[in-house]
This record gives C-alpha cells, structure tokens and sequence, in this order.
C-alpha cells in the first residue's frame, strides 16, 4: 500500500498546477509520468555527483517505484492474460541470470589456465615495437572478450603487458587504454560478450521480439572493431598519454633510503607528541612501519598516536637523515646483532588499481586502517592523471585510483591475494588448478556450440556450463559466489524495474513521441543517431 503521505490525492494536489501547465503541449502527461521523469532524473544525478554505489542507486530507485505506488507488485491478470505487468516481472529476466552465471564461467576458465596461457602467447608474439604489440595485444583481448567477461581477462593480462613494456623498453600508459578499449569491442561481437546486449535480448524477448542468436550482432560488431583497431593504431595512439609511472616519478634519490629501528629515550623531544608533529614533519621522505610499546605494535594512527618513553620505531629513512636524528633527538638506534632478523625483511615497492569489486571504494585510507590491517605505507595516489604526493589520507577512494604502496614482502605478498586491489607492478598469483586446462576450454566451447545452434535459451545454457565448472572442479562454490560481480548483477535489476515503470505508465510511449515529433521528419541515420546520443 502507499503511504499516506504519496497518497495520488495529495500528490495531485502538489503537481496539479504543473500537470495542467504541460497538459496541451504533452496530452500523455499525468501524475505517474512526472514521478517517473522525476526518478530518471534523480537517478542520472546521483550517478553523476557519485551520490552512492550505482547497485545502490539502482536500488534505491526499485525502492522508489514501490514506495509511489507507480507499479503493481505482482502481475495483474484479468480473463486468464496479463493487463499490467508487475515489479517482481523484472527478476524473470533472464539477462542478469546470464552475466552472474558469465562471471563464474571466465573465472572457470582463468583458474584453469586458459587465460593464462592466452598472456603467455602474447608475450612470445607481440614483438617489440609499439605497433606490433598494439596490435597483437588488441586482437588477443578482443578474441577473448568475445565470449567471456572483460575484467579477468584485462586483469590477467594488464601485468603481462607491464613486464612486457619494462621488457622493451615501451611506454606502459600507451598499451593499457588500448587493452581496455579492445575488450570492450571485442564485447560487441557476441551476444555474451557484454552485459549489455544480453540485456537488449532480455527486454526484447519481453516484448514478443524474436531472441538473438549468439553470433547475430558478430557482422556489426566486428566492422566496430576493424574501425577501432585502425583508430587506436593510427590518429589514436598519438593521442595517447605518455606517462611515467608513480613508481618512476618517486624514484629515490641519490640520498638512499635505508631500514632502520631506534628505541626513545628518556627526555626525548618525540615524548608525548604524535611523530606528524615531530619526526615526519622534521625529516620528509621518512616511512614508518612500525611502532612498538611493550612488545605489542601499536596499530593507532600516526596522527594520534603519542610517543613515549621507550617505544620501539621501525622506519625507513635517508641516509643523511639518520645521522641527524641521532644528533638533534635523544634516541638509540640498536645494534647491528638486533638488526639482523630485520635487514632480512625485503621492502618492496608495488602499485595497484583499486578494482570494481574493491570494498575500499568511497572509503579513506583512516577509514580503512590501512597501515593497520595491511602492514604498509601509502607513498602516492594517482587519479585521473594527477598525482597525490601528500595530505592523501583524506582522499576517498575510487574505481581506478592507482596506489603506490610501499612494505616488507611478506605483507606486500597478502595484500596481492586480496580483491580489493588490482596489483600492476608484478602479476598478482592466480591459484590455477592443474590439469583443468582443457576442460575449462571444452565447457566454453559446449556453451559457445550450443548457443550458435539454439539447443537450449542462452540463459540455461549458462547456468548449466557455469554449473560444470563446478562439477568439474574448475572452481569450487565459494570461489564461483565470490566471482559474480553482484553488484552488477543488482544494478541492472534496479534498471529494469525503471525501464519497467517507464514503459508501464506511458512514460517512454510519451519520451519516443516526443522524440519522433522532433526528428521524424529526417532521415532514419538521424533518427539512429538521435536514438544513439540519449543512450549514450
């Protein structure tokens, strides 16, 4: 029931006077419309000012349509047929069934190899000029992209190609973008090969259109990629960043950076101070990895952290700054004998992008607890081509911020097994199941014959090879729950409850007579394009 505070009455007594103002120039306008124009643009709002997740903007809009009465729960059925369809329509969509079920089945085919092998035969082939490995890279990914989700396959290969670039000498920031862009063209040539066009054939089918057939959009898609592949290779990768990476653009100095520990003595000046006050703040460029107060590291912040009398410190420091904090401080360093165990603790360097499915994302590195829960420091952040050296902590994180992390190997090694993080500076270790190269490849090759044939819809024969790689032992169950993006999954749900609306209370019959009352005089390209630009 709607609350009474939507009740239509009160509504219309609101929107009335706006509703009899439009009434002439839109005859189709009433009050669900406007609620449901209302929703649309509230929604492409809060996806542009980054309100909230987009599942949960999604959602919020799914939730929206219930609390306003603009859609019955269930379907409403007069004389034995369907007269309005309702909310709960929308998860008999068979689309998201099929995304969830794509994701465990190219997570299948990266832990059996399959992926894997695919990198490693680019590493043997791409040559070692720019254009070559362009090339090469951009068909590989485009290959695969086809028929099983993007983000392993940009994930597999998006370090091969760093080494690669190192290897050759070759600008890493001119092959990347190119690697995203031909897995997503790739995606086009398929019906599985985007979340997208499965959606397309979902709603399509609800409206009585014949399914696609798993190859019907390859002749477009393809002429797509031949087009993209000429730009990329040609005006493209001269438009193309040529950036260092932050690695690179923080190299140390001549003045090198050396691991050390010291224990703070009595009548210090660093008692009863946080170290952002004192030591960090005295000596730039000083990383401190550890604090530790009666045996116990302590995992308080830096900035809130007060030093006493003592503590023992790990840290990284120039050289020249050691020598002036064992004059300016009262503090003493220890022994060469007590620092043997720690001068065998690597420090490494690494970078990492934080990925889709990161639980970090619109959160701060305080708010996460970073040096805490993972054991290193944050030297730099990179987004959207500027780099953040400083006054970072703060900063909330989103898909794609690029992090320099520096820390003692066996912490930088756990972070890389999270999948919070994309680690770009050496291949993150994929646990891959011996022997199950070629089975991996057979059940994607079943699923790919038995779509280009229609033995059974695309959906069930996801669900059924997503299910072998199970069986099969591909993967295990948790692994294949793990490897569903659902927030993707909720998102297009969230959708398709607004495109439902939209179609239910004459909101998009009124959009498209509106568009075609503009443009229905010019050609169907104008049209097209029209119809391409809004979606776009």
């Amino acid at each position: 029931m709607t609350p009474d505070f939507l009740a239509p009455g009160k509504m219309r007594l609101i929107l009335g006077p706006v509703i009899d103002l439009l009434q002439p120039l839109m005859p189709g306008l009433n009050l669900p419309v406007i609620c449901v124009f209302l929703l649309i643009i509230g929604v492409a709002v809060a996806f542009l000012r980054e309100w909230g997740s987009p599942d949960v903007v999604a959602l919020s809009a799914l939730g929206a349509i219930i609390l306003l009465g603009l859609l019955p729960i269930s379907d409403r059925i007069e004389d034995g047929s369907i007269v309005e369809r309702g909310l709960l329509s929308v998860f008999s969509n068979g689309a998201p069934i099929t995304v969830a079920a794509m994701f465990i089945l190219s997570t299948g085919l990266e832990r059996s190899g399959a992926i894997d092998a695919m990198g490693k035969f680019f590493t043997r082939i791409a040559g070692k000029t720019e254009l070559q490995v362009l090339l090469v890279l951009m068909f590989l990914a485009a290959i695969l992209s086809a028929f099983v989700n993007n983000t392993p396959i940009v994930v597999v290969f998006l370090p091969i190609v760093l080494a690669h670039a190192r290897a050759t000498g070759l600008r890493a920031s001119k092959l990347l973008i190119p690697l995203s862009f031909a897995s997503i063209l790739g995606g086009t040539c398929t019906l599985t090969g985007t979340s997208t066009n499965l959606i397309v054939d979902g709603v399509a089918q609800e409206f009585g259109q014949t399914p696609f057939t798993m190859f019907e959009l390859t002749k477009l898609g393809v002429v797509y990629a031949v087009i993209g592949f000429i730009y990329l290779a040609t005006l493209g990768r001269k438009l193309l960043p040529d950036r260092s990476s932050l690695a690179e653009l923080l190299t140390p100095q001549p003045d090198r950076d050396f691991l050390t520990q010291f224990v703070v003595e009595k009548n210090s000046s660093l008692i009863g101070k946080p170290l952002t006050e004192t030591l960090l703040k005295e000596f730039p460029g000083t990383n401190v990895l550890e604090v530790r107060r009666r045996g116990r590291s302590m995992n308080t912040p830096l900035d809130e952290l007060e030093i006493r009398e003592m503590d023992r410190l790990l840290l990284t420091l120039h050289g020249s700054s050691i020598k002036q904090l064992n004059e300016s401080e009262n503090v003493r360093f220890l022994a060469q004998a007590h620092l043997r165990e720690l001068e065998t603790r690597e420090l490494k360097m690494i970078e990492g992008i934080i990925g889709p499915r990161s639980n970090h994302i619109g959160k701060t590195l305080r708010e996460i607890g970073f040096r805490r829960n993972y054991g290193v420091n944050v030297l730099a952040i990179h987004r959207q081509g500027v780099n953040l050296k400083s006054e970072f902590d703060q900063v909330r994180l989103a898909f794609g911020d690029t992090l320099l992390m520096e820390g003692p190997a066996e912490f930088i090694n756990r972070l890389q097994q999270t999948r919070d993080f994309v680690t770009i500076t050496e291949p993150k270790e994929v646990s891959i199941v011996p022997g199950k190269l070629r089975v991996g490849a057979a059940i994607v090759a079943a699923f790919i014959l038995g779509a280009s044939f229609q033995i059974l819809p695309i959906p069930a024969l996801a669900l059924l090879a997503a299910l072998a790689m199970i069986l099969f032992r591909c993967v295990t169950a948790q692994q294949a729950y793990e490897a569903v993006q659902w927030n993707i999954v909720f998102l297009i749900f969230g959708m398709l409850a607004l495109g439902l609306a939209m179609d239910q209370t004459g909101a998009a019959k009124l959009l498209v007579g509106g568009i075609m009352h503009l443009f229905g005089g010019f050609s169907p390209f104008i049209v097209l394009a029209v119809v391409y630009l809004l979606s776009s």
